[in-house]
């Protein structure tokens, strides 16, 4: 008996069973590569939504050969820049560097916390140690910390600004740096605009900005819109070697792009707008 070409193209249960267990695959290798690249928003719940959506996508032919296509894309791009040290010119371009001067503050803009640990992750403790390292010069006599807000990590998370203080405190017990805490933070933006504040009351009109580098040209921009005269010195980079000379240097790299590339989308959008 001759079946009609139809009949022998629909997919049978076997193989759509087959295509959603690879669906359900293929989404758990980009939830890995979320959770990687996304950080703190990488939440549980987004990551199995990734999932279950491949898996749901491999039920029906078309959103499955789009996903394939889609991934198999994706992974030839990924490997491109695993591969080689491609991403140095992109990485460097994020990077504002400037001599340090006099001013009359020292912005250590926050990094993050490892909240069950209690303690501040790698970006923060080298973010702090250069605006102390800048503070013992005799740059400002003023820093600041962040506080972040709810928004960020899990409700009983310890305060970034919090460990910072006692850090600054365990180091210099007596005649330490004036600290002030910029309150309630969850953006750059936020941080600018508490500067700003503290700037108009104070009579501030130059900054020393401290923060990573890859993060250094975007903040020192965002700065500059609220008036201020911005000295950008930004930390050394713990986090990985920014020559990238390694796969996982190069995946960092990645992360790191990937980042301020949607922060830049996001900004040319519209931004967040300031948290009060």
């Amino acid at each position: 008996m001759r079946m009609s070409r139809p009949f022998l193209n629909f997919p049978g249960p076997v193989q759509r069973r087959s295509s959603v267990l690879c669906g359900a695959a293929v989404g758990a290798a980009l939830a890995v590569l979320a959770a990687f690249l996304g950080e703190v928003r990488a939440s549980v719940p987004v990551l199995l939504t990734i999932v279950v959506a491949c898996a749901v996508a491999g039920f029906f032919p078309g959103a499955w050969r789009a996903l394939r296509w889609g991934s198999g894309v994706l992974a030839a791009l990924l490997l491109a820049c695993l591969l080689t040290p491609a991403l140095r010119v992109p990485l460097s371009a994020l990077t504002l560097a400037q001599p340090p001067a006099r001013a009359d503050v020292i912005v250590v803009l926050g990094g993050g916390v490892q909240c069950g640990a209690a303690t501040l992750e790698a970006s923060s403790m080298t973010r702090l140690d250069r605006g102390l390292e800048l503070w013992r010069a005799g740059y400002a006599p003023v820093m600041t910390v962040s506080e972040q807000s709810g928004l960020i990590g899990p409700a009983d998370c310890p305060k970034m600004s919090v460990l910072e203080r006692a850090q600054i405190t365990a180091l210099y017990p007596q005649n330490g740096p004036q600290v002030l805490t910029l309150a309630n933070v969850t953006t750059t933006t936020d941080e600018a605009a508490r500067v700003r504040d503290f700037a108009r009351q104070r009579g501030w009109t130059r900054v020393l900005l401290v923060t990573t580098p890859s993060h250094s040209r975007r903040a020192a921009a965002l700065f500059a819109r609220h008036g201020l005269t911005v000295i950008s010195v930004p930390a050394r980079e713990v986090r990985y070697d920014t020559t990238l000379p390694t796969p996982l240097d190069r995946l960092w790299a990645v992360r790191v792009l990937a980042y301020e590339g949607l922060s830049r989308v996001k900004q040319a959008l519209g931004g967040t707008p300031e948290r009060p």
